[in-house]
């Protein structure tokens, strides 16, 4: 594990492993570095893998002040720190973390956002939730706070939630659950302004899954009229966890925008 200084000082907690082209991966809301076991030996194969636990749990720092701009100013610090052209991969909440970093240091060679938590085509987000969450919190109950981020507002399946309380990540997860409501009031008060993201002229991978909701794909097609450069793959058959449910078409797709970020490379 190496400690990287962010530009609050606050300290990321990052790890390194394989070699070849350098990849900085970032988890989403509640999760840590963990969340990529399933990935790794398959990217350490063929790629210097950077993660990291972001802000506010693991092994990372937290300040006593949170906004939006000090996770990207970590991402980007983390970039920095590497030392080499990378490609950035952002899941969820982390996608919107990744896509502001973006603007915020050259050494970022390509982008890739998976179903990033970006309110363009509606949310799960409501009022009545918020009170929830906060209630819960308040009460010191990060299990069920966890359970409602993940019932009401990710909607993922009961298979797929069953999977995750029965992984020995969970217990980590939890621990991070006071992290969940500041990361969603985030996203209700960002606001996307195209015109900031067409000086990127890097390439740019829009991840969904097949069976996601509706919005997710809304979300991908409305990036992807803004940001140049960029491209959407649909994951046959995954929703919003694929590095979990299906790690070799997740690797497969990642591998593949690999070879699309030479190419433009080749051509500048």
């Amino acid at each position: 594990m190496k400690l990287i200084t962010s530009k609050d000082g606050t300290s990321i907690a990052s790890w390194q492993s394989g070699a070849g082209d350098s990849l900085l991966l970032v988890h989403g809301t509640s999760g840590d570095h963990s969340v990529w076991t399933s990935v790794l030996p398959l990217l350490e194969q063929h790629c210097n893998v950077w993660t990291i636990d972001r802000r506010g749990r693991g092994s990372s720092g937290d300040a006593s002040e949170y906004a939006l701009e000090q996770e990207s100013e970590d991402i980007a610090a983390v970039i920095d720190a590497i030392d080499a052209h990378t490609c950035l991969i952002g899941h969820s909440f982390g996608g919107l973390c990744a896509l502001e970093a973006a603007l915020l240091t050259p050494n970022i060679n390509g982008l890739v956002l998976y179903e990033p938590s970006i309110s363009l085509a509606g949310s799960g987000w409501s009022p009545k939730i918020e009170a929830s969450l906060k209630t819960r919190l308040e009460a010191g109950s990060l299990e069920e706070t966890l359970l409602i981020f993940f019932n009401e507002i990710v909607k993922i399946s009961p298979q797929e939630l069953a999977a995750m309380q029965a992984s020995p990540h969970w217990a980590g997860r939890v621990a991070a659950a006071h992290t969940i409501l500041r990361e969603l009031q985030s996203v209700d008060r960002y606001t996307f302004e195209p015109q900031r993201f067409y000086s990127l002229q890097i390439p740019v991978l829009l991840l969904v899954g097949e069976n996601s909701p509706k919005r997710r794909y809304l979300t991908a097609e409305i990036l992807h009229q803004h940001l140049p450069g960029s491209r959407i793959k649909i994951l046959p058959g995954q929703q919003h966890g694929a590095m979990r449910t299906a790690p070799d078409l997740f690797v497969h797709e990642i591998l593949e925008f690999i070879k699309i970020i030479k190419d433009f490379n080749l051509r500048e």
